[in-house]
């Protein structure tokens, strides 16, 4: 029987987004990022894999528009909450399912209608390049990528002088994923503004590094 090796970094991941997760009963809102409402509505539904679902908001909003919609995270508790939310909802397999694996450990010969990474960011050293063109693997001929990073601290945020996470800019985005320009086409990589309400509860801003590329078929 075989076995992984898991360096320390793929254990501090685990660890580190567990602890994240383990802070509060619920983390994020549950409702779908604007963005990909956006640039996902007009796309004829068919099948989705969410990269770092977190606690399965966006999967849940793309299985109940139509799509059998996958979601993958490293946190186990992550995805235990979003099963549960499901249950919740009365949406079962095939409409959302979601696996707790590392994308480093994980593999499928499966290929997706669109595959999203949203906030693919942790303040730890992780192979994202790599993560990125793994991702783009899985895009079936036709299908669409999107890559939707942090592009900025909040507005709301203070300064700070220790090292944060990387706020990668489209072009870095499209560097790494190193794409063959003839079998790809860039619909849309730009900086992305949308307006949310800051913990003190006033009107703030989050800007969202957006790449969404599509495979030709």
């Amino acid at each position: 029987m075989g076995h992984h090796h898991h360096s320390a970094e793929e254990l501090d991941g685990v660890a580190f987004w567990e602890n994240h997760y383990g802070q509060s009963e619920r983390i994020w809102s549950g409702k779908v990022n604007q963005v990909i409402e956006n640039l996902v509505s007009p796309l004829t539904p068919g099948t989705s894999l969410d990269i770092g679902c977190g606690e399965g908001g966006d999967v849940l909003w793309l299985a109940t528009h139509g799509w059998q919609a996958t979601g993958l995270d490293i946190s186990p508790t992550a995805i235990s909450r979003a099963r549960e939310e499901a249950k919740k909802h009365g949406i079962a397999e095939p409409a959302a399912q979601f696996v707790a694996s590392d994308l480093g450990q994980w593999d499928t010969d499966k290929v997706f209608d669109l595959v999203t990474l949203s906030f693919f960011q942790a303040p730890f050293e992780f192979p994202r390049a790599d993560f990125l063109r793994k991702a783009a693997s899985f895009v079936a001929p036709g299908g669409h990528l999107l890559a939707l990073s942090h592009a900025a601290r909040p507005s709301w945020a203070p300064p700070v002088d220790h090292e944060l996470p990387a706020f990668p800019t489209p072009a870095e985005e499209l560097e790494a994923l190193s794409l063959d320009l003839d079998q790809w086409n860039i619909v849309q990589a730009e900086i992305v503004e949308r307006s949310i309400i800051a913990p003190t509860g006033e009107p703030a801003v989050m800007e969202d590094s957006v790449v969404f590329v599509q495979r030709k078929a």
